[in-house]
């Protein structure tokens, strides 16, 4: 049976959000007013079951994708997940004892199906595909052991990167990390039930068919149950919170020369269970 799959959308300038099937949307927002209201009232398994049989309203192909949760409190994104990505820096460490964290504002991120935009002050646009996880039930200093029970659903990361720019200061990437759409978040949110959905699934970076990231979660540095852990240390997780959660090694930049991410290439994000992100790419006008 196909996952559940909530979007959030734009349809002749009205913003949306609802059901995707087969046949289209399932409009649902008559429910609540947001994907994020949604989430927030703990819905996403009740609604998918409610709607399990409902009839389209509207063709997929009359909405425009947006990212699913419009304005979350918080995206954080986990630097350096992966063993082969910890081994690109070459400095003879090992894996670290804790997450490298930064920031990222839902302005930088645009929808499925939507061009990645490239700036005119840099042609070094990379890619790299991240599985995001969405807090449902908020809170301070979760255990690792209850950190599972925190998350709500599940999506896709492109966390795009404008490689020369995260190198402008000594100890920070925040600039290279939030240039406007230039990463994508979606195309929906896949419920989240039990930890086999995450446990050990690939994951896979594609431009223009040929992959150039594969990893498998199980891999992972730093797990999901950590990650929540740590980061709810220092700042309490609310409703809708979304963490990006650590790419593969295999970025633009590593090879040589660097391939940076030109209009007219496609880049496809895939996950088992959760779906592909795809996204095409095109200068800012």
């Amino acid at each position: 049976m196909t996952a559940a799959r909530f979007v959030s959308y734009s349809r002749k300038g009205k913003s949306a959000w609802g059901l995707a099937k087969n046949d289209g949307i399932v409009d649902l927002s008559h429910i609540f007013a947001s994907l994020i209201d949604a989430v927030t009232a703990n819905a996403l398994v009740t609604l998918a079951a409610d709607f399990e049989n409902a009839k389209a309203s509207t063709a997929q192909s009359d909405i425009i994708f947006d990212i699913p949760l419009l304005n979350p409190e918080k995206i954080i994104c986990v630097g350096v997940n992966f063993p082969d990505r910890n081994e690109e820096y070459k400095d003879g460490q090992t894996a670290p004892a804790n997450p490298s964290l930064f920031i990222r504002f839902p302005r930088s991120f645009t929808g499925h199906d939507q061009p990645l935009i490239r700036p005119p002050e840099s042609p070094q646009l990379d890619y790299e595909g991240e599985i995001a996880v969405v807090i449902g039930k908020g809170g301070r200093r979760i255990s690792e052991a209850d950190a599972l029970s925190h998350i709500a659903a599940l999506s896709l990361c492109n966390e795009g990167t404008i490689r020369d720019w995260v190198r402008h200061a000594k100890f920070n990437v925040t600039q290279g990390k939030n240039f406007d759409c230039t990463g994508s978040l979606g195309p929906w949110l896949v419920p989240y039930t039990d930890e086999s959905q995450i446990a050990d699934i690939e994951l896979q970076t594609r431009v223009n068919g040929e992959v150039r990231q594969k990893d498998r979660t199980s891999r992972m540095i730093f797990s999901f149950r950590k990650i929540i852990n740590y980061i709810s240390t220092f700042t309490t997780l609310v409703p809708g919170d979304m963490i990006v959660c650590g790419t593969p090694t295999g970025a633009g930049a590593r090879f040589d020369p660097p391939i940076w991410l030109k209009p007219g290439d496609v880049v496809e994000v895939e996950a088992d269970g959760i779906g592909i992100l795809r996204n095409t790419i095109a200068d800012e006008a």
